[in-house]
């Protein structure tokens, strides 16, 4: 098989893993960014085919009104909680949705598998580790610096989706070794706990 032949494959598997990440940080914001790049007709990306309504008006501004209430809502007190309860099953079906959706050269049976192992498995994982990441900051902080974290996972969701759409190698090469140090944080700080 030629390099050429199976780099777009290749490109948007890693896309859609990545967006798929980003769902993790914020629900929203990496479909948002999809539809609105994919409308505008930027990156040479094309969607998968049943999703072309994402690339349509109404879908760019449904996305970007629900990014925008998904935002704001992280700043405010309690309602933050809330977010994040709803949010890991949230971002498992975002994941999924965002993933098969770029996935535009593979067969049904690889789309979906990797859309549902891969995005919605990871996006849960991330949303997952960003509740938990907020339950300590409330814990030791009086919720004083949620805030913060609420804006390193805005701010994380759109470098990640958009280094995806544009970059999805370098952006797969960030997350994986992103992944990496995490879990090696972690299990260093099992190991001193023991």
């Amino acid at each position: 098989m030629e390099v050429t032949s199976w780099l777009p494959v290749a490109a948007s598997v890693l896309l859609g893993i990545c967006l798929a990440a980003a769902c993790g940080f914020r629900v929203f914001m990496p479909l948002f960014i999809a539809s609105l790049l994919s409308y505008l007709h930027v990156g040479g990306v094309d969607l998968r085919w049943g999703f072309e309504w994402m690339s349509t008006l109404p879908a760019v501004i449904a996305f970007g009104a629900a990014t925008l209430v998904e935002i704001l809502g992280y700043y405010i007190p309690y309602v933050d909680h809330l977010l994040d309860v709803i949010a890991v099953p949230l971002a498992s079906l975002a994941g999924t949705v965002v993933a098969a959706s770029t996935m535009a050269h593979l067969p049904p049976l690889w789309t979906w598998s990797l859309a549902m192992i891969a995005g919605g498995g990871l996006a849960g994982l991330i949303a997952g580790s960003t509740a938990t990441t907020r339950l300590a900051s409330t814990a030791t902080t009086g919720g004083l610096g949620n805030h913060a974290v609420s804006s390193a996972e805005t701010a994380g969701a759109a470098a990640l989706s958009l280094l995806a759409w544009f970059l999805p190698i370098i952006a797969f090469l960030l997350l994986a070794l992103s992944l990496w140090w995490v879990l090696r944080w972690f299990n260093r700080r099992i190991g001193a706990a023991r």
